[in-house]
């Protein structure tokens, strides 16, 4: 039995986030309007979406709660679809029939330059990469993931968020009608789930504790500047940074633990956030575990799989404006059996 909360209410004391017991799990809103505004652009946020993405410990790290408390998710049965969040930046609910008084006004929302639907490629490629942007900051977060369903082939509402009340096209989900557009954005959602299925790194049992790993010279969480060195206090603190980047190091086996309870060493991950409107180059932490690197995921890529193999430590990786990287630590031998895996699948 799975126990989850939407943890608010109208009136004084009815925002109850973090507040139940353990065995509990919990909406997490902050983790929604957090992953909205950075990928919209919005300064001073890298302290908070580091805290949201590692499964908000200083919401639910006490009383011996773990990361799965935290239900992460960016859109849900009421509000903007991810489609719409990425295309409208006012809500348009007239066919409610309320003169677009319902519905809520904070939607964090950005139409990437033009209100509504466009042909403008230009637009049309930068709305689908904002898609992928929070889709993969979603399925890579710690925490349990929800995804709203159609958001996995871009289902838009035309801008109502407010649908409760609707049995029309507005609200309906159309299986038959997926474009081109949404069956690509679907095979993206599928593999980022195998992505995450795969590697414990992504939904570890226990919070990141930010020390040096036993037999290793590494934290398990190491937040890391663009030099390749690791952030300072100071760093935090730098109000115009909107880059994001970390190293999970998979070695720490005593800390990812299977639902049995057992260790499970994994692969070393280098995750960067880049939702600047300028490029953001990205020295490579040296290889502890591996060979090289191995680019898993790159957001701005038309073919974001796109595989870029040898990447070494201390070379530049050029983080594209609004996207999401994915890097990981690859031996050779390593590397033949991820081959090997994809060609099973």
């Amino acid at each position: 039995m799975k126990l989850i909360a939407e943890p608010w209410d109208v009136g004084e004391g009815g925002y109850q986030l973090g507040n139940f017991p353990p065995g509990w799990t919990e909406w997490n809103d902050q983790y929604r309007d957090t992953v909205r505004r950075f990928w919209k652009g919005d300064e001073g946020l890298i302290g908070t979406m580091a805290g949201v993405m590692t499964g908000s410990q200083h919401i639910f790290g006490r009383k011996g709660r773990r990361p799965w408390a935290s239900i992460n998710f960016v859109t849900a049965h009421d509000g903007f679809t991810l489609a719409d969040l990425v295309t409208y930046n006012q809500k348009h609910n007239e066919a409610n029939l309320e003169e677009n008084r319902d519905g809520t006004d904070n939607n964090n929302s950005w139409n990437c330059g033009v209100e509504g639907p466009t042909d403008d490629p230009a637009i049309r490629k930068l709305r689908r990469q904002q898609m992928r942007n929070m889709l993969a900051t979603l399925l890579l977060s710690q925490g349990v993931p929800m995804l709203l369903g159609g958001d996995e082939f871009g289902r838009s509402q035309g801008g109502n968020n407010n649908a409760y009340c609707l049995d029309s096209e507005i609200s309906w989900l159309d299986w038959e009608e997926i474009d081109e557009e949404g069956r690509r954005l679907s095979e993206f959602v599928r593999r980022l789930i195998r992505l995450r299925h795969r590697h414990i790194v992504f939904h570890r049992a226990r919070f990141f504790s930010g020390r040096i790993i036993p037999g290793t010279e590494r934290k398990d969480i190491t937040w890391i500047r663009p030099d390749g060195k690791e952030k300072g206090t100071e760093d935090w603190g730098v109000h115009y940074a909107r880059c994001l980047a970390f190293l999970i190091n998979g070695a720490a086996g005593q800390y990812h633990l299977t639902a049995m309870g057992q260790p499970q060493p994994d692969d070393t991950f280098f995750v960067v956030l880049n939702s600047g409107d300028k490029p953001a180059k990205y020295l490579l932490p040296e290889v502890e575990n591996g060979d090289s690197w191995e680019l898993v995921l790159d957001t701005a890529r038309d073919e974001p799989y796109a595989k870029e193999l040898g990447l070494s430590g201390g070379s530049a990786y050029e983080v594209k404006p609004r996207s999401f990287v994915l890097l990981a630590e690859r031996s050779q031998a390593g590397a033949a059996a991820a081959a090997a895996v994809r060609r099973d699948q």
